[in-house]
Formats: C-alpha cells, structure tokens, sequence
C-alpha cells in the first residue's frame, strides 16, 4: 500500500522504529491502523529530509496525532510552496535561453539574479556549522538579526557584485587591478560583519569557491571561469591587504 519494500520495513522494526503488530507463525509481519498512520508520519518527515532517529524521537514525543499532523502538513505546504518559485525559476531560465539560441549572446541573462530566486540559502547550515563551528556561530549571531529584506537586499547586492566582477573578467582585467580589487575588499568587509578571515582562511574561501561544485557552480552561472577569478582576485587581496 506504501510502496515501501519489506527490506526497509524489517529494518524500521529492528532499529525500533516502525515494530510489527505481530509476527505469524510463518515469519509475516502483521500491521495494524496505528502503524500504518506511523508509517505515514515517517515518510511525511523523510520527505522533510530528517534522519531516522531524529523521526524516532519525533514521533515517540508527540502526544497528539491530529495536531502533529497538521504541522507535517504545513511544512509540506510551506516546501511545496518553495519548490514551485524553483520551478518557476528554472522555467523562466529555459525560456529565456531557447529565446536566444543560436544569437551572438544567447548566454547572456537579463536579469542573472533571477536565477536563484527560491533556492534556500540555510540548506547547508548543518555542514558549516560541522565545517566551521566558530565562524558559523559568529556568522549566526549576525544572520539573526538580519530581517527578510534585509537578507534578500544582501542577496541582491551580492548579485550585482558577481555580475561586475564578471565584466571586470570578460574584460581581460588583471586580478590586481585596482577596480577588481575594490571590489574584493567589499566582499572583504561583507563577510566581516560575520567573521574576520586572516589572510589564510581568506585564501582557503576563495579556494573553496573553485574546490567545491557547489560554490563553483553558483559562480559559473553567472559567467564560466568566474570562481577562479574570484580565487586568484581573494588570493591578490589577501598578499598585499591582509598579510
């Protein structure tokens, strides 16, 4: 009925999670309404990207049903809600580009900030904070206080900055120059209201920009290349500001 294999079902009974009704004489498990309308809970909250044992203590602290429920459903809704403007956003970017093929810019976005706009920018807050305890506790201390427009004008201003940094390198200009290294020493004294990187760990982030495919593809997008012109601009900065 679930379309959940019996192999993973016979593990949610050995860790505890999802014990059969009964076992008949010929090794079948038997279950009951209760545990189908756990089993619903669970994979609601898989579907929500938690761990198993973090259902398990959901789950075995709820107390009532109906009203857990209704705050799986709303979560539901608030993702479902994301997911759409992610849709639409991917969409608009398909549309935009087949309106181009086979024109000189056709790689050429109006608008390269549209191109995030419903991604959420907290999904790899658990791996920074495993990464980089400290800087992100800092870092968090700051985010709190910052409201939704004042995250989504950063957001837009950090754009806008990756769109020049990328005519500074379509361009041809040298990562030392000063308009390159301006702009640097903005991102620079952005990331201070977070954290103050010394010039090693200023270094490692803008490394990590190339490193990581992540960090590399949300640059690319803009304009490929633009993660290593960032890293060669950071690694000039940090030599001649911050050594």
């Amino acid at each position: 009925m679930s379309g959940v294999s019996s192999r993973t079902l016979r593990h949610y009974g050995e860790i505890g999670l999802l014990p059969p009704a009964g076992v008949g004489g010929n090794g079948y498990r038997f279950y009951e309404q209760e545990d189908l309308l756990r089993l619903q809970q669970i994979l609601l909250l898989r579907e929500l990207d938690l761990g198993l044992s973090e259902i398990g203590e959901i789950l075995d602290q709820q107390r009532d049903r109906i009203q857990a429920l209704r705050g799986h459903h709303e979560r539901l809704l608030r993702e479902q809600g994301r997911l759409a403007q992610v849709a639409h956003t991917v969409a608009r970017t398909i549309d935009e580009l087949e309106s181009k093929k086979g024109l000189p810019d056709m790689t050429r976005i109006n608008r390269p900030e549209n191109l995030f706009e419903g991604f959420d920018p907290t999904q790899y807050d658990d791996e920074a904070r495993a990464r980089w305890p400290q800087q992100w506790e800092q870092s968090k201390q700051f985010t709190d206080t910052l409201s939704a427009q004042d995250t989504e004008r950063m957001q837009r201003e950090q754009t806008s900055a990756m769109i020049r940094m990328a005519e500074l390198m379509t361009a041809g200009t040298d990562v030392g120059d000063a308009a390159v290294q301006a702009e640097v020493d903005a991102a620079y004294q952005a990331i201070c209201q977070m954290w103050t990187p010394n010039a090693a760990a200023f270094k490692s982030l803008g490394q990590m920009y190339v490193d990581d495919p992540r960090f590399t593809a949300t640059y690319d997008k803009i304009a490929p290349g633009l993660a290593e012109y960032y890293r060669d601009a950071m690694a000039a900065y940090a030599d001649t500001r911050l050594s």
